[in-house]
């Protein structure tokens, strides 16, 4: 009887020891998936678009939400420490576009390409780098993903081309790695993405024409955040419909604040260019709470009560969460407890990135070429001589 009580006293115990939450939560049986309603695509040169229904698992779903929250969160902590004047320079923010660089990784595969503008941080964590190298790269320090020299801008990783600081210029190379893709005969696709503010630009029309021409596996995406820059779409373009700029390249207008939407999106398209049919086109209606840059408040050009109505109502975070609790994939206490290992996980980062050296001045030449002998790098002046090493 005593042995039997110590044993009860023991299970009893080591519950009151876990927190109450994951105690809840584990004993809690969740559904393995869901089949959700997502918004029709508008179609351009297409006779069918992507489903209007999708299937959600739960494993999924956890993975999606806490991919999100933790590109949030650092978006949020890069912000803090731009100003504190621990990251110097440009940096634009991606909060509030959490959707599309979740639910775009979600729908390609880790050898496809992809290659976007200066707002990048979130494309950098979803193409698979941590959080601590990113901050650290954002304070130019050694253990940074360029090792502290290319900063917001101008960041890197398998498969993922930047980062790219000039307007719409990444547009063009996009359409050259599409055309490595066709040459290499990989069955392979590459995301070439741009903002509303460069849609304008004559070298985009240029891509256009060339990726239609050769049929190359190209999706052009253009993120819309209705605002390039502090000038609205409606001030800067004759034509909103960014879908239909393709003209003679089919397109289709796409929730940019629905992970799930994105993602089936995503997944139409890179079918669309796998099946040899050549490029497509895809509008990213998306917002971005952040003014343009760190040197833009955004408040001048827009209320701050529209920026409250978009996060009230169309929040991707919030959005994925509803779903997710009301369908039974997981419980607000589940959630809740991603919060806190994501926070707890971008503290950690933030600590590394304020605390590891910055490169030395002597390594400024380096890592010019990925393998290449070593050679000397003229200065200033051409007195000042740097070494170069791969």
């Amino acid at each position: 009887m005593r042995k039997m009580l110590a044993a009860v006293s023991r299970v009893l115990s080591g519950a009151a020891q876990k927190p109450a939450s994951r105690v809840l939560v584990a004993s809690r049986n969740f559904a393995n998936d869901a089949t959700f309603e997502i918004k029709k695509c508008d179609l351009h040169k297409l006779e069918e678009g992507p489903p209007v229904t999708t299937v959600l698992t739960r494993e999924d779903g956890l993975r999606y939400y806490r991919m999100m929250q933790t590109v949030r969160r650092m978006e949020l902590k890069a912000d803090q420490l731009y100003k504190q004047k621990i990251i110097r320079g440009f940096c634009h923010l991606c909060d509030g576009q959490e959707a599309c660089c979740v639910g775009m990784e979600a729908g390609i595969n880790p050898t496809d390409h992809l290659i976007t503008a200066y707002r990048a941080h979130g494309f950098t964590f979803t193409r698979g780098l941590s959080v601590r190298e990113i901050l650290a790269e954002l304070t130019g320090r050694r253990g940074g993903c360029a090792k502290g020299k290319g900063g917001s801008m101008h960041m890197y990783a398998k498969n993922f081309y930047g980062g790219n600081g000039i307007v719409g210029a990444q547009v063009p190379l996009g359409a050259g790695i599409a055309l490595a893709c066709k040459y290499n005969g990989k069955d392979e696709v590459c995301l070439t993405l741009y903002g509303d503010g460069a849609a304008n630009q004559g070298q985009i029309f240029e891509a256009y024409n060339m990726a239609a021409l050769w049929k190359l596996p190209c999706i052009f995406i253009c993120e819309n955040n209705r605002y390039g820059m502090g000038t609205s779409v409606e001030r800067a373009a004759a034509s909103t419909d960014y879908y239909k700029r393709g003209d003679f390249i089919p397109g289709l207008r796409v929730d940019g604040m629905d992970v799930l939407c994105v993602r089936e999106a995503t997944k139409f398209a890179a079918a669309h260019c796998r099946a040899g049919k050549g490029p497509i086109l895809m509008e990213l209606q998306t917002y971005r709470y952040h003014g343009h840059s760190m040197s833009d408040p955004g408040v001048s050009y827009r209320t701050r009560e529209e920026i409250q109505e978009v996060r009230s109502k169309s929040d991707p975070i919030m959005l994925l969460k509803d779903r997710m609790v009301n369908s039974n994939l997981a419980s607000v206490e589940e959630l809740k407890e991603i919060d806190v290992e994501v926070r707890k996980e971008i503290e950690d980062a933030a600590q590394f990135a304020t605390a590891d050296p910055e490169p030395p001045l002597e390594e400024l030449g380096y890592h010019i070429y990925s393998n290449e002998p070593p050679f000397e790098v003229r200065g200033a002046n051409q007195w000042i001589k740097f070494k170069s090493i791969s």
